[in-house]
C-alpha cells in the first residue's frame, strides 16, 4: 500500500486564508499530511506565482506538482481526500445555504484585508477614504448579518470556521471594532474556541 498523499500549503502563519485552511485539515483529521511552507506575495521572485498564476494564498501543492487554490476549493479538496462531508455536504439545498454563509464570513476577511492593504501600498496622500468607508460598510453588514444569526458553536463546519477566523483576523487587525457592537458574536467566538481544539492549535490559546 502506497503512502498516504501529503501536501504543502503556501501562506503565511497569520494569514486568515492560510489559517482557515490549516483548521479545516485539523477538524476533517488532515493536519499531519499537511506542512505550510511561508510565501511572501510582494516577493516576485517567490515560486507562489508560478503555483498560483493569480499569486495569492493559500495555495496547495500536490505530491505531483499540481495546485488547487483558493481557500474554499481547497477545504473541499481536502474534505475529498477525507472521505467526510463534516465541513460542507455534497449535494442538496444545505449545501448551498452554508456556501452562501462561508462567503458571507469570508467577504469579512477579504474587506479587512482591502483595508490593511490599502494603508500598505499607497501613501498617505493617495489612501482613498471612500473606499476604506466602503470596506468597512461591507465588513460591519456582514458582521450583524451573523449577529442576528450565529452559527451553532458546537459544529464545525465551513461556516464556522471561516467565521472564526475572520473575528479573529479582524481582533488583531482592528480595521473595525466589533466586539462591544456584537456581544452575540463575541460570545459565540469563545464558545466555538472552547469547543473545537483546532482552533486553539492553529490560533493559540483563546484571546491571546
Amino acid at each position: 500500500m502506497s503512502a498516504p498523499e501529503r501536501f504543502i500549503l503556501r501562506t503565511t502563519l497569520t494569514s486568515p486564508v492560510g489559517r482557515k485552511v490549516r483548521m479545516a485539515a485539523e477538524v476533517v483529521g488532515l493536519g499531519d499530511r499537511v506542512t505550510v511552507e511561508p510565501t511572501d506575495v510582494a516577493d516576485p521572485q517567490d515560486t507562489l506565482r508560478q503555483q498560483n498564476p493569480i499569486g495569492k494564498m493559500p495555495c496547495l501543492v500536490r505530491a505531483d506538482g499540481s495546485s488547487l487554490f483558493d481557500s474554499s476549493v481547497i477545504i473541499e479538496f481536502l474534505q475529498f481526500v477525507a472521505g467526510t462531508e463534516r465541513l460542507l455536504p455534497v449535494s442538496g439545498e444545505e449545501r448551498f445555504a452554508l456556501q452562501t454563509r462561508s462567503r458571507m464570513a469570508d467577504a469579512i476577511t477579504d474587506a479587512a484585508a482591502l483595508v490593511v492593504y490599502e494603508a500598505k501600498w499607497h501613501e498617505a496622500a493617495h489612501v482613498s477614504e471612500p473606499w476604506l468607508d466602503y470596506q468597512r460598510g461591507k465588513i460591519l453588514r456582514c458582521l450583524t448579518a451573523f449577529e442576528a444569526a450565529p452559527p451553532d458553536p458546537r459544529v464545525s463546519d465551513v461556516v464556522s470556521i471561516g467565521l472564526a477566523c475572520s473575528l479573529e483576523f479582524l481582533d488583531r487587525r482592528t480595521q473595525v471594532n466589533w466586539r462591544e457592537s456584537h456581544p452575540r458574536l463575541a460570545t459565540w467566538l469563545a464558545q466555538f474556541a472552547r469547543h473545537e481544539p483546532a482552533y486553539e492549535r492553529i490560533h493559540g490559546p483563546y484571546g491571546a
